[in-house]
């Protein structure tokens, strides 16, 4: 899965990014010239730049995952006047939009932006009311655990001044959490709260950076100590120079994020004990609005909560039935339940629990992705052009973080993309869902996704970076069972992984609404995993927890992978033998992330045009 920031950020990056129903308004069509449609094209995008510039200038934080240097020293702002500001910005651009904007006038491309823009606007001002419904501090993101991950992989160190920005930036935590814990106390006021798990998980993680130098008498440098230390040694500065930022880096971290955290995890621990073990969205004020909202917007569907609950159990009874087969085919005789204790047990299906065994899990990865790398042309016309490179877990978050994500790369080159595999638990990374894992998170995955979509031209930079969970995590469901086209999973272990990945997604659509609509408990949820899938235990604690602090998230996978099969599947009918499934792949990724029912406009336009060709064609 894709990992963001999920804590407060400023408006207008998170506005293009909120998932949205599309609309489909009618306008008065009226003829203009050539010249006419691309001055008034221009002058909109010209505009939506200056928009995505406005806003981005309101997250220091942004800039930097951007690839840029500007407020390269600073947080961005997490109060409630920041957030305040945000939704006016929002109500002055829609009402720019709708009051200043001729669509007819645009070519489609810019008229595909402005549908866009308009619809992701007025969700974003109706979603206002939901603001406080999240946890800004748990177990799986958050403040805490996102200062030391932006600082060691998002803040680089060129030179001198690149690492004076970072030390300004320690000497800022301590206002910034501040702000956090205000965000809390609203929320408290609200009747919003995390359950009680997820306190012990979220101070953990905190009391994790304050060990080591500076903070301790020892000689192990903490984390950000260490990060600082390996950063500026690369550089050409004098012994001097260096001893200087040392000592300062010493001093900001002392002065500023020990205090910081000492009072986060003060405040978090005296939450705690008021805090319930209520799990589901249905325990928040208004909760189930909240909710069918959200899967209004992860799903980009109007799907009720039932409906998704029963995808998901007549996915699972498909993909068991598959399972079956498989194996049969190795002849394994008895229950399929047998057969994933089996799975989960057996030594030969995991590396060694060892420095030498997860180093090779690693290696491996890596030829998986290379392997893949080398028949790209078989799939896609377009390719990205930034690279992309495996990496392990930093050790500091392993433990609370899920088992694989991807991160994008920079825009401008300086960082490429990375697939991550966290080695904190090698039973819960067995060898027959390495492809499956590494296909989605990387290549074909996440890595064409998101690194084509920044590389696009003619396209305003919010749709560029935006994202619909649906689509992104749809299309890499969708590019784990692609391989198999190919002729991988050779091995049916293997493909039992794949199976085993699907099936994962398929139980996600059951226990997310069993918790937020059903009621479900934290451990009938984590039952319900175990009894249907082969994963380890340990998968299915940080899942349930996952669908906790994350409502509807979760759903996005399987509903997305199921549409963009859906789409195929009905391109490949009406095209037949004309139907390039590398033509299709264009389609899918040359408009960047676009909610499902825009996206199946796209497919449809696409297949007419191609009739429309053949037709002229056959009349000559």
């Amino acid at each position: 899965m894709k990992i963001k920031r999920h804590f407060k950020v400023t408006g207008f990056f998170i506005l293009f990014t909120l998932i949205f129903i599309g609309c489909k308004e009618e306008h008065t069509v009226t003829t203009f010239s050539p010249e006419e449609i691309a001055t008034a094209s221009s002058e909109l995008n010209s505009w939506f730049q200056k928009q995505w510039d406005e806003e981005i200038s309101y997250s220091p934080m942004t800039q930097t995952y951007l690839g840029k240097k500007t407020d390269y020293d600073k947080w961005d702002d997490l109060s409630k006047t920041a957030e305040e500001n945000a939704l006016q910005r929002s109500k002055k651009r829609l009402s720019y939009l709708k009051d200043s904007v001729n669509v007819t006038a645009l070519n489609s491309a810019t008229q595909l932006s402005y549908k866009l823009a308009i619809k992701q606007n007025e969700d974003n001002i109706e979603d206002y009311q939901y603001r406080l419904y999240n946890y800004p501090v748990n177990q799986m993101f958050g403040a805490h655990s996102e200062v030391p991950s932006f600082l060691i992989n998002m803040h680089q160190i060129s030179n001198k001044s690149d690492a004076e920005a970072y030390i300004a930036r320690l000497n800022g935590v301590e206002k910034m959490f501040g702000q956090v814990i205000e965000n809390l106390k609203e929320r408290e006021t609200a009747g919003i709260m995390p359950p009680k798990f997820v306190y012990p998980r979220a101070i953990e993680s905190s009391n994790n950076i304050l060990q080591g130098l500076p903070f301790e008498n020892t000689e192990k440098q903490s984390t950000l100590l260490s990060d600082f230390s390996e950063k500026i040694e690369a550089l050409e500065l004098t012994a001097d120079e260096k001893n200087t930022l040392l000592s300062s880096t010493k001093k900001a971290l002392l002065e500023s994020v020990k205090p910081g955290y000492d009072k986060l995890i003060a405040f978090i621990e005296n939450q705690s004990t008021r805090a319930s073990s209520d799990h589901g969205a249905w325990k928040f004020p208004n909760g189930e609005a909240y909710y069918t909202n959200a899967l209004k917007r992860t799903t980009t569907t109007n799907m009720t909560a039932q409906e998704v609950h029963d995808l998901g159990l007549s996915e699972v009874a498909r993909i068991h039935k598959e399972m079956t087969t498989i194996k049969d085919k190795v002849n394994f005789n008895r229950s399929l339940q047998d057969f994933f204790k089996f799975m989960k047990e057996d030594k030969q299906f995991y590396y060694p629990d060892s420095k030498e065994g997860r180093a090779s899990y690693m290696a491996d990865a890596e030829i998986i992705i290379d392997s893949m790398r080398g028949r790209l042309d078989e799939l896609f016309l377009t390719k990205p052009k930034a690279k992309m490179i495996v990496k392990a877990v930093e050790p500091f978050r392993e433990k609370s973080a899920g088992k694989a994500f991807y991160q994008q790369p920079a825009l401008d080159g300086s960082r490429p993309g990375t697939y991550y595999a966290n080695m904190f638990d090698i039973m819960a990374m067995p060898k027959y869902q390495m492809e499956a894992l590494a296909y989605h998170e990387g290549i074909p995955g996440h890595h064409m996704q998101l690194a084509i979509a920044q590389e696009l031209t003619g396209i305003p930079m919010f749709r560029k970076m935006g994202g619909y969970q649906a689509y992104t995590e749809g299309w890499g469901l969708y590019t784990e069972y692609l391989p198999k086209e190919m002729g991988f999973y050779s091995d049916p272990y293997s493909d039992f992984g794949r199976l085993a990945m699907e099936l994962w997604r398929a139980c996600r659509l059951v226990v997310d609404t069993g918790i937020h609509t059903k009621k479900w408990t934290r451990e009938e949820g984590i039952k319900y995993y175990t009894d249907n899938t082969p994963n380890a235990e340990s998968d299915a604690v940080k899942m349930v927890e996952r669908h906790i602090v994350m409502p509807s998230q979760a759903t996005a996978y399987k509903v997305g992978m199921n549409k963009i099969l859906e789409l195929r599947k009905k391109a490949k009918s009406q095209l037949g033998e004309k139907f390039d499934i590398r033509e299709f792949h264009d389609v899918i990724l040359l408009d960047g992330a676009l909610p499902l029912d825009i996206l199946e406009e796209m497919v449809d336009n696409w297949v007419d045009l191609k009739q429309k060709g053949l037709d002229e064609l056959s009349d000559d």
